[in-house]
């Protein structure tokens, strides 16, 4: 009976370790290397960019050859997603993690972009939830509705946080992707007393659109333009079919209007209907009422994760 040789086991495990850990190395470095805008390359963030109109907004992007920033709650979808964008050749991309349900996150994800990119040239705030139907009020990490939110918020954070980066890249674009629109109460923002799903999300579309005209002068002197826009109505993406609605419009239609306002130099301060500049409910241009959103917003925000400016 033979006894084995240690020495020879030993160098076999450690060739094999050794082997695993070259493959590693490589593995991660091509992602890196994969990963990152090469020079002169559009960098774009498109937030909500796993699933619906993101996703092909993403897609659509990479075809063009542009970096895309994927972001998304869900990691394996988002790898997929920047697996999909770079087999095809043209563009690149990279994901990012963060639930916007949680102010840390989103102001994790901006000092994240900011440490890791030394351009971005526009910024999609197009994540969203859409629960109409929604009986029960539920409210994000920080006590706040979760669509006001998820819709709002969040991307006013990142576009408060982002903006000197877009500056560096001027000119810098900002869409910020609405709806549809109902008044904001003021005396009942949070919808504390009488909760109603489809207020909850068609006031957050319309402090979304308030925000992009509050704003839109004070970016322009910083090189930035800033734009709203409803894509189409009921798109079939997995949120429309979720909420109970029937989809009545192809999610390519939503897609080629937004990749537009990505690509075209459209002005600033408007909102747009698809294709079309319109306009968007009184409210949204009362000079008091935007003014006593953007104060509120700042004091929730600064509640949350503390002044950034």
């Amino acid at each position: 009976m033979k006894t084995a040789n240690p020495n020879r086991v030993n160098y076999s495990v450690g060739l094999v370790v050794f082997l695993g850990v070259i493959l590693m190395v490589s593995f991660a470095d091509n992602d890196a290397q994969a990963s990152m805008p090469s020079p002169g390359q559009r960098v774009v963030l498109v937030t909500g960019s796993t699933g619906g109109l993101g996703r092909e907004v993403a897609r659509s992007l990479g075809r063009q050859g542009d970096h895309v920033i994927v972001h998304g709650r869900n990691e394996e979808r988002g790898r997929a997603l920047v697996g999909e964008i770079e087999a095809e050749g043209k563009g690149s991309a990279r994901f990012y993690r963060a639930d916007f349900g949680s102010l840390r996150e989103v102001r994790d994800l901006a000092d994240s972009i900011i440490e890791d990119y030394e351009r971005l040239d526009v910024l999609v705030n197009n994540a969203g939830i859409f629960n109409p139907d929604q009986q029960e009020r539920r409210v994000s990490e920080d006590g706040y509705e979760l669509h006001f939110q998820v819709n709002y918020l969040a991307g006013y954070v990142l576009t408060r946080m982002l903006t000197p980066l877009l500056e560096s890249s001027a000119p810098g674009r900002i869409i910020n992707v609405a709806s549809g629109q109902r008044p904001i109460d003021f005396d009942d923002l949070m919808l504390e007393t009488d909760y109603d799903g489809m207020q909850a999300y068609f006031q957050s579309k319309n402090a979304q659109i308030m925000m992009t005209f509050s704003m839109a002068d004070e970016l322009a002197a910083r090189g930035i333009t800033i734009n709203a826009m409803h894509p189409s109505n009921l798109m079939n993406t997995d949120m429309v079919i979720e909420a109970g609605f029937e989809p009545v419009t192809p999610v390519e239609t939503g897609r080629d209007a937004l990749v537009r306002l990505v690509n075209e130099d459209v002005g600033t301060g408007k909102f747009f209907n698809v294709f079309e500049e319109a306009e968007a409910i009184p409210q949204a241009y009362d000079a008091g009422a935007v003014a006593r959103l953007m104060k509120v917003t700042e004091e929730l925000v600064a509640k949350s994760i503390g002044d950034r400016d």
